[in-house]
């Protein structure tokens, strides 16, 4: 666990009670600051409580010698609806803080490389961090994915914290001052928490204030805000700025053109490696991100033969196109993030020959906007609150049947799959819909989805 001492013998108020923040809470105890634990959820102040912490009085929110709040992210603190107890900090001058930026403000020995973006920020993180531990660089991998921030080992000088950070932490870091910054992606997302499309690219803006020495902004530029993010910071005079593009190249940047990720950053173009090779890095989505990893990499002194290995080797993230493994002819893919039509969107897109199981608690707009990828799925499965819906959009254009759980529903699939021998075949679960109806979650719906994959075909994991 990572000590915070700048907070020793300080009043310290944790507002949310979930791991992260009963995780500082502990950390905090740890290192002598007297901590009060808050949450709106009643179960969850008895935990702190069991747990051994001190209530913070949430009616009274007396908030005398109080040297910060550590906030959950996952709660609102300013919109849509300004919580009190937040409002009462402002007054107070009592600043909100998160636990990634207590990891930050206590390690300011240890390089910070901060990745953001709408999509593909998870991915990236774990590539950028396993390609530097397989080089050999001292490395943890934190904030919006893994473990809690203050459970990651202390690392010092010649250390280096990947963190994935969501626009909810970005809100709540004020001691974030990375060398490495990188933004891969905007599109429209949690508006109704930053008042609209302008609040959500500021938060997003902010992972490149204060950043330390080079200043390094790596950017991608296949998105209007983010393009002009680019333009600003590289007029700005300050910031080492690298582009990112899958569409295009870039001067002075790294792009991905039919799958071959190239470096612009030196006097010539060098080619680094074919991603159509590497199997867990699948469709343009997935090029920016090891073009994002690449740029980072390159700029923090590693080589292209270490960037290789890196991703030969990268075993991917669990529900995020997930290769469960495979036959000679058939490969089965997890995608149960994919909770929404959009996010489907880009795992039907890299892939030929689709046996796809769909369904569970829809999204507004359905499926319908898939309509140009239905020529690539052979047969749906269809499960979940959502199947009917579905059906009626797939009526006369894709096959399908409607199973009443997913275990048939894979069973049905792979079966089908393997008969029909076809290139390329994939069963591919990407649900295009929450969980809620059949599962806790979207990780124990691909938990399922994989063990009963490696049930019903043992050889399939052999293979992969």
């Amino acid at each position: 666990m990572i000590s915070t001492p700048r907070y020793a013998a300080e009043r310290v108020v944790v507002m949310g009670l979930g791991k992260s923040g009963l995780s500082a809470a502990a950390s905090l105890r740890a290192s002598g600051a007297d901590v009060q634990v808050w949450d709106d959820k009643p179960a969850q102040v008895q935990e702190g409580i069991a747990r051994g912490f001190t209530a913070f009085d949430g009616q009274a929110m007396n908030l005398d010698g109080v040297r910060a709040i550590v906030w959950s992210p996952g709660i609102p603190h300013t919109l849509p609806k300004a919580h009190p107890l937040a409002v009462r900090a402002t007054a107070a001058g009592v600043p909100l803080t998160c636990d990634v930026d207590l990891l930050v403000e206590a390690q300011t020995d240890a390089a910070v490389i901060a990745i953001t973006g709408t999509n593909g920020k998870s991915t990236t993180t774990a590539l950028t961090a396993h390609v530097f531990k397989h080089a050999g660089r001292k490395t943890e991998m934190g904030g919006n994915i893994g473990i809690p921030a203050l459970e990651l080992e202390p690392l010092g000088l010649g250390g280096t914290y990947v963190l994935e950070l969501s626009s909810y932490q970005l809100e709540l870091m004020p001691h974030l001052h990375c060398q490495t910054a990188v933004l891969l992606n905007i599109t429209p997302d949690h508006l109704d928490r930053h008042g609209g499309l302008d609040g959500y690219i500021a938060a997003k803006r902010r992972i490149f204030a204060d950043q330390r020495a080079p200043r390094t902004a790596i950017i991608g530029v296949d998105d209007e805000p983010c393009l002009a993010l680019y333009n600003a910071l590289r007029s700005d005079g300050v910031h080492k700025v690298i582009p990112i593009s899958v569409r295009r190249p870039v001067p002075a940047g790294f792009y991905v053109d039919n799958g071959n990720l190239f470096d612009c950053s030196g006097q010539f173009p060098k080619t680094i490696m074919d991603l159509k090779n590497v199997a867990r890095l699948p469709g343009a989505h997935n090029w920016q991100n090891a073009a994002a990893a690449a740029a980072i990499a390159v700029s923090n002194g590693l080589t292209h033969a270490q960037i290789i290995a890196g991703f030969q080797t990268f075993p991917g993230l669990k529900h995020r196109q997930e290769l469960v493994g495979g036959t000679a002819n058939v490969a089965f893919v997890n995608d149960s993030k994919a909770t929404n039509a959009d996010a489907a969107e880009k795992a039907l897109l890299c892939y030929d020959n689709i046996y796809w199981i769909a369904g569970g608690v829809a999204k507004e707009g359905g499926i319908g906007p898939l309509a140009p990828l239905f020529p690539r799925i052979r047969h749906a499965f269809l499960i979940g609150d959502a199947a009917d819906d579905f059906a009626d959009t797939l009526e006369g254009k894709v096959p399908f049947a409607l199973y009443e759980d997913m275990e048939s529903a894979i069973e049905e699939a792979g079966a089908m799959a393997l008969k029909d021998k076809l290139p390329g075949a994939t069963v591919l679960l990407s649900p295009a819909c929450a969980s809620f109806d059949m599962f806790k979650n979207f990780e124990e719906r691909g938990d399922r989805f994989r063990e009963e994959v490696l049930a019903l075909w043992p050889q399939v994991g052999k293979v992969a």
